[in-house]
C-alpha cells in the first residue's frame, strides 16, 4: 500500500498549434480544476499541434483531462486540420504517467475510467493504448493511429478496429482519440542541415528500434521481403526504446528527426543525439542542434552533461547548474530558441520554494537572516552550511587537480573524488533548509490545541514526531559531514599541492559541522521519550564525532608536512 501522496502526470496532444486563443481556452479548463497544476504548454506551428503537461491527484487529473478533451472537441475542426505530425483527432492522444505514490497498474485503471467517460459522455470514439490496453495487438500507438484522420472513416468500420469506448462512427469534426498509461516519455527532435525528408527518414530508420523494411537488392526500390505470414521483415535500428520519423519543419526551414524516447534508462537523450550525429555524418549531413518538446527529467540533463564532459576528459564533479549548461550547449537545445531549465525540467517546476528558501539567499542575506531576532535558521542550519563549504573546498581541489597541466592521465581519478564531493555538497545544502523546516515543525506541534483528551493526544503525538525529525536531520548532517572528510583527506594527500591549505580549511569546516550537528542532536534528544532510539543515536553520534576529530588531525598533519617542504 502506498502512503506517499499519489501524483500522476497527463500529457494530452491537441491538434492545434497556431491559434493561441483556442489553446488558451483548452488550458483554462485544466487550470479551473482544483488539485491540478499546469506545468507546460508547448505549441508547434509546423506540426499544428500543442503538447500540454499537467500534474495532480488522480481524480483531479481525470476531471481536468475530460474537460480539456471536451473543450478541444468543441473548438478544433479536424476537417480543416493540416500538420506534419501524424494525428487522428482533436485530442490526438492523452497519456497518463505515474509520478509518485501510484503504480502503473493503478494509473492504467484511471486511464480506462477516463476513456470510458470520453466515449460514453462525449460520443468520441476512444481507443486504449500501452499499459491501459488489454489487447496486445492494440497496445502500440502508431498501429492504432495508422491511416490517420483521413483513413479512419473506413478503418473504424472494420470489426478489428471497433473503438474500446464510444461509437463506431467517425465524427468528422473532432475525430477519435487514444487514451493510455505509459512510462515517462521524452519527445525530442534533432535538427539537420538539410531540407530532404527522404534523407531525414533514412537517418530515422538507422536509429529507431523498428529499423527499416528489408528489401531485395536495392535498399530503397527493391522488393519488400515478407515472412511466412506475409508480414514485412524489418532490419532493426541501432537504438532500443526509440521511435523516430523524419519530417520537414517549414517554420525553421530544416528537416528534423522527430523522436520519442520511451525509456531513457535504456536509451538516454545524449546517446540518441550522438547516434543521429554518426548516422547523419555518414550521409553527408550535419546535426545543428536539437529541440525538446514538453518536459524532461532532471537526471536526463545531468547525465548528458556528465557524458559530454567525460568525452572531453574533464571532471564531472561540477554543480548541477554547470552540468545542465553543458548538456544544453552540447545538445544544441537552444538553437531554435532560449532553453529555460526552470520551465522545462519537471523537478524544477514541481519543487516547493520553501524547500530551498535559505539556499537561494545571497551570502549577505543568509548572514542577516541568521543574525535576526528569528530563532531559525540556527546552529543546525549553520552546521549543515559549514559542512557544505568544507566539502566544496575539497571538491575544488579535486577539480583543479583533474585539470592540472601534466596530470592529464589522472583526470578520471580526481573526477571521481570531485563527483563524490559535489554530491555531498548538494545533500548538505538541502539540509540547511531542512533543519529550519524541522524546527518550524516543532513550533507548529507545540501550537496545537490541548483542551480535551483527544486534542492532547494529537498534540503529544505531533510533538513526538516533530522532535524525532529534528533529531534525524542533524544526524544526517553529522554523518554526511564525517563522510566529506574522506574526500578532503584524499585531496590533501594526492591533490594539487598548491591547494593543500584549501583542503586544510575544508577539514576544519567539516569538523565544525560534525560537532555543531551533534550538539543539535543532543539538545533535541533530551526531550524525546523513546529512550532506546535516543541511546542508539547518541552512541552513533559520539562515534562519528570521534572519527571526524581523528580525520581532521590526520589531514592537518598532512597539510603541515607539505607546508614544511614549500
Amino acid at each position: 500500500m502506498n502512503t506517499q501522496q499519489q501524483l500522476i502526470e497527463c500529457v494530452p496532444n491537441f491538434s492545434e498549434g497556431v491559434n493561441l486563443n483556442i489553446i488558451k481556452q483548452i488550458t483554462d479548463t485544466i487550470e479551473q480544476v482544483e488539485g491540478v497544476r499546469l506545468l507546460n504548454v508547448d505549441p508547434g506551428k509546423a506540426t499544428n499541434r500543442t503538447v500540454v503537461t499537467f500534474v495532480g491527484h488522480p481524480k483531479a487529473v481525470i476531471d481536468a483531462a475530460f474537460l480539456a478533451i471536451k473543450k478541444a472537441s468543441e473548438l478544433i475542426d479536424m476537417t480543416k486540420h493540416k500538420g506534419e505530425h501524424p494525428r487522428m483527432g482533436a485530442t490526438d492522444v492523452c497519456p497518463l504517467i505515474p509520478i509518485s505514490g501510484i503504480t502503473m497498474e493503478e494509473t492504467a485503471k484511471y486511464a480506462q475510467q477516463l476513456a470510458k467517460r470520453v466515449g460514453e459522455e462525449l460520443n468520441i470514439p476512444t481507443y486504449l493504448y500501452e499499459h491501459a490496453q488489454p489487447k496486445a495487438e492494440r497496445k502500440n500507438l502508431s498501429i492504432i493511429r495508422n491511416g490517420e484522420y483521413e483513413g479512419f472513416f473506413k478503418k473504424i468500420k472494420l470489426p478489428e478496429w471497433k473503438p474500446d469506448f464510444g461509437p463506431s462512427e467517425f465524427p468528422a469534426h473532432c475525430g477519435a482519440t487514444v487514451i493510455g498509461a505509459r512510462d515517462f516519455l521524452v519527445a525530442y527532435n534533432i535538427n539537420l542541415n538539410t531540407t530532404s525528408v527522404r534523407r531525414a527518414n533514412a537517418i530515422a530508420f538507422d536509429v529507431r528500434e523498428t529499423g527499416r523494411v528489408k528489401r531485395e537488392g536495392n535498399p530503397i526500390t527493391g522488393k519488400i521481403v515478407n515472412d511466412e505470414k506475409g508480414n514485412p521483415v524489418y532490419i532493426p535500428g541501432k537504438l532500443k526504446a526509440v521511435k523516430a520519423i523524419g519530417w520537414f519543419i517549414e517554420e525553421y526551414g530544416v528537416a528534423q528527426i522527430s523522436m520519442n524516447l520511451v525509456n531513457t534508462q535504456i536509451t538516454p537523450v545524449h546517446i540518441a543525439f550522438d547516434e543521429v550525429c554518426k548516422s547523419a555524418e555518414e550521409r553527408g549531413i550535419r546535426v545543428t542542434g536539437s529541440e525538446l518538446v514538453g518536459l524532461i527529467p532532471l537526471q536526463s540533463l545531468t547525465e548528458a552533461g556528465k557524458y559530454f564532459l567525460k568525452k572531453q576528459k574533464r571532471s564531472i564533479g561540477v554543480s548541477e547548474k554547470e552540468l545542465i549548461k553543458i548538456a544544453i550547449k552540447s545538445l544544441g537545445l537552444d538553437e531554435l530558441g532560449p532553453f529555460k531549465p526552470e520551465e522545462r525540467i519537471i523537478e524544477y517546476i514541481l519543487r516547493d520554494p520553501a524547500q530551498s528558501k535559505l539556499q537561494n539567499l545571497t551570502l549577505k542575506a543568509f548572514a542577516d537572516e541568521t543574525a535576526s531576532e528569528s530563532p531559525a535558521p540556527g546552529g543546525g542550519s549553520i552546521a549543515a552550511y559549514v559542512g557544505a563549504l568544507g566539502v566544496s573546498l575539497g571538491t575544488m581541489v579535486a577539480n583543479l587537480s583533474s585539470h592540472k597541466p601534466g596530470w592529464d592521465e589522472r583526470w578520471e581519478e580526481f573526477s571521481h573524488w570531485a563527483e563524490k564531493g559535489a554530491k555531498l555538497q548538494q545533500e548538505l545544502l538541502k539540509l540547511v533548509d531542512e533543519d529550519t523546516i524541522a524546527f518550524n515543525k516543532i513550533m507548529a506541534a507545540f501550537g496545537l490545541p490541548k483542551g480535551n483528551d483527544e486534542e492532547k493526544k494529537i498534540r503529544t503525538a505531533a510533538i513526538g514526531a516533530a522532535t524525532r525529525y529534528a533529531i534525524e536531520i542533524p544526524m544526517k548532517v553529522l554523518s554526511l559531514s564525517t563522510e566529506t572528510l574522506d574526500v578532503i583527506k584524499a585531496m590533501a594527500k594526492e591533490g594539487n599541492p598548491n591547494s593543500v591549505t584549501d583542503a586544510g580549511v575544508g577539514a576544519l569546516c567539516a569538523r565544525t559541522a560534525v560537532k555543531g550537528a551533534y550538539l543539535n542532536v543532543r539538545v533535541n534528544a533530551a526531550t524525546y521519550n523513546d529512550k532506546k532510539f535516543v541511546e542508539e543515536v547518541l552512541e552513533k553520534g559520539k562515534q562519528l564525532e570521534a572519527k571526524a576529530e581523528a580525520l581532521e588531525k590526520e589531514i592537518l598533519a598532512i597539510v603541515d608536512e607539505k607546508l614544511k617542504h614549500e
